[in-house]
């Protein structure tokens, strides 16, 4: 990740990789995650990924499979921008 700028560049189901500027990182509960929103002219939606580490200490950002996880962590970031503006 480019920490000047929070751009970080992922590598999608296809092979096919793409920058995403880090919006923001915050915790819920005992997981952290982060709001990606992607470079691209193409995709203008933010993407709420889950902050997990292997077994070396690096980096994994994993989709949220659990709806009411997914459900939760939205509500949290939606307070927390609320909150800002």
């Amino acid at each position: 990740m480019d920490n000047e700028n929070n751009i970080i560049s992922l590598i999608d189901e296809e092979g096919v990789e793409q920058d995403f500027e880090v919006i923001a990182t915050f915790d819920v509960e005992e997981n952290e995650y982060a709001v990606l929103y992607p470079l691209s002219e193409e995709d203008e939606e933010a993407y709420i990924l889950k902050v997990e580490y292997d077994e070396n200490g690096e980096l994994i950002l994993t989709n949220i499979e659990d709806k009411d996880e997914f459900d939760d962590v939205v509500a949290a970031y939606e307070a927390i921008v609320d909150e800002i503006i």
